[in-house]
């Protein structure tokens, strides 16, 4: 192996592909990152067969070749390169040497023969996106999924295409987000539930770069591929809730406030709230009268009067506070809408005048 590549290029490479490596005890090929030189490009390679990727970056190549570099190590050398442009690498004695004007670093291969092969999906459904859509949806309802992987159905976001939006849901049972993201692509396909833990690594690849991405998934697995970057999960084989049927379709008591406001009347409310985090609102459209408040028996207790729009029946209901704090981050508009629908059903969040993102939270016994 012999070539030379722009340092910056397989900085970002090396130090994303080091996040995918496994740490598999009895695969000890999965902590190292793959470098292959071909052609015109050095591919960058890391797995840990429940996601994996792979990073080509242009390169001027003398000599084609492959090596297994430990990822932790790689990636920790390439990080602290600065000021430097362009880096050789160069196959000696079984070791790989890489040099600059400034540092020559000579790194131990391990055997590169074990490294698994990362799955290439050639049928299967397919979805095109633009790589901005993709992390705002994601972005939009992740923090909804479920931490425990008890339910692997729920521990996941579930994606699929809906006349012409591709649909972003999740859900931990106890809150639900849905984001719609209008998508003009010629596009036809079904569900597929990708692992929570895995949408972190989705989003941390794809958040900073743009032009289209091609989804392909069948029933055991997803990849997502934009110029020179493709990675793979594993996808879920479960049936996600049918959670439409839980969706209220009216309500009986309706508020508009404004974000900032209800914002930082959750924070305070939530410092006085007890562990789980419980705030109770109270409204009555005839008097106009919106009030949140909580009480912790050790530290004291908060009320908190709300400006707002509101219009039908009087309620009483407690709330989680951090789940309905949580959705502010989808929601970019000034005002907010919120839909109660009578004891012991959800209440819904939406933005004032944008419905492609909505937001269900069970209420709390209090």
């Amino acid at each position: 192996m012999k070539a030379e590549t722009i340092i910056e290029k397989i900085k970002i490479a090396a130090t994303t592909a080091e996040k995918m490596t496994g740490k598999n005890l009895s695969l000890p090929a999965l902590k190292s990152i793959l470098l292959i030189a071909k052609q015109k490009s050095v591919i960058i390679k890391a797995t840990n067969l429940d996601i994996g990727i792979e990073y080509e970056i242009p390169a001027k190549v003398e000599e084609e070749g492959v090596a297994a570099i430990p990822g932790a190590i790689l990636g920790g050398m390439l990080s602290g390169l600065s000021g430097e442009e362009i880096v050789s690498i160069e196959s000696v004695n079984n070791n790989v040497l890489f040099s600059t004007k400034k540092n020559s670093t000579v790194l131990k291969t391990t055997p590169y023969e074990d490294f698994p092969l990362i799955p290439k999906i050639s049928n299967g459904e397919k979805m095109i996106i633009s790589a901005e859509k993709l992390i705002s949806g994601l972005r939009s309802v992740w923090y909804s999924a479920a931490l425990s992987d008890i339910k692997p159905e729920i521990a996941s976001v579930y994606l699929y295409q809906n006349e012409k939006n591709i649909v972003f849901v999740a859900t931990d049972s106890f809150r639900l987000a849905e984001k719609k993201i209008e998508n003009k692509k010629d596009t036809n396909a079904d569900g597929v539930i990708v692992p929570l833990k895995n949408v972190s690594e989705i989003i941390r690849v794809f958040g900073e770069r743009s032009g289209d991405i091609e989804i392909l998934f069948n029933k055991n697995q997803i990849s997502f591929e934009n110029n020179g970057v493709y990675v793979f999960s594993r996808t879920i084989d479960g049936v996600f809730p049918d959670y439409q049927q839980i969706i209220p379709k009216e309500h009986t008591t309706e508020a508009i406030v404004l974000k900032k406001d209800f914002q930082n009347a959750l924070k305070i409310a939530t410092i006085f709230s007890e562990k789980f985090n419980q705030v109770v609102f109270t409204i009555k459209p005839k008097d106009s009268y919106f009030e949140i408040k909580s009480k912790n028996s050790a530290i004291g207790e908060n009320t908190t009067t709300m400006d707002a729009s509101i219009s039908g029946e009087d309620i009483v209901m407690g709330f989680n506070a951090k789940y309905i704090s949580d959705s502010m981050q989808s929601i970019a508009e000034d005002s907010i809408l919120l839909q109660f629908n009578g004891p012991n059903k959800p209440l819904v969040i939406k933005g004032l005048s944008n419905k492609s993102f909505r937001y269900l939270v069970m209420p709390m016994n209090r």
